[in-house]
């Protein structure tokens, strides 16, 4: 999660499918092969933000529809994040925005802002 001045970054997509709907996520995809979660990390939110990541710390596991995922702090460099390229694969990139932060208790027992969006497992 990409958190700057209160407000979180989010990618805006759409299903590539018939009926398919539109969502915000938080920058993150898959592993590609030989790659590691945080190798994944870095290209994957370059890839779909632009921003480069500067640290990344492992935070937990936690279920997914596709699978268990990494989930990561990252910290990112300076600059103004871009929506990626769409390759013509997977869901259709939309936009991104900074959307607010939470006003609810928003600490993961990690330090981590969490946003309600996501469901926080215990490690």
């Amino acid at each position: 999660m990409i958190v700057r001045d209160g407000r979180v970054l989010m990618v805006h997509e759409r299903s590539r499918r018939s009926g398919g709907g539109e969502w915000w996520t938080l920058p993150g995809g898959g592993l590609e092969p030989g790659e590691t979660p945080e190798e994944a990390v870095r290209r994957e939110v370059f890839e779909e933000t632009g921003l480069v990541v500067a640290a990344a710390r492992h935070i937990l596991e936690m279920p997914y529809p596709s699978g268990m995922t990494s989930v990561f702090a990252v910290t990112v460099a300076d600059g103004e994040p871009r929506l990626g390229l769409d390759d013509g694969t997977g869901p259709e990139p939309l936009g991104l925005d900074w959307l607010p932060a939470p006003e609810l208790p928003t600490e993961s027992p990690h330090g981590v802002p969490i946003p309600p969006i996501i469901v926080v497992v215990p490690a």
